[in-house]
């Protein structure tokens, strides 16, 4: 339950500190990112608490964090960006508290 509570308070202590103009914004869009997870549906069984999801699924790749980093470089894309790399980093200590390692 902590880990789901960490995927909206990490971002919105994110938009609320870095980005406090446009803190609805970008918490918004940062948000909107938790979609990644619609891969999870693709696993058999959906839901597994002891499943690390970092190198399972598909969008949960480790090779994909550098394009979701690469997305923080440009304006336009940085909330995106940083909504997925926030996931991803949560996603993996999640694997490490749970499992004791980074990635399936």
């Amino acid at each position: 339950m902590l880990h789901l509570a960490l995927h909206c308070l990490v971002p919105a202590l994110v938009a609320v500190l870095w980005f406090r103009t446009r803190w609805k914004v970008a918490f918004g869009v940062m948000m909107a990112t938790m979609a990644v997870d619609l891969d999870h549906w693709l696993a058999n069984p959906i839901y597994d608490p002891n499943r690390c999801s970092i190198g399972f699924h598909p969008l949960h790749d480790p090779w994909l964090f550098l394009p979701y980093l690469a997305l923080c470089l440009w304006p336009k894309t940085k909330f995106v960006g940083l909504g997925l790399v926030i996931h991803m980093a949560l996603d993996g200590l999640d694997c490490q508290f749970t499992s004791g390692v980074w990635m399936y």
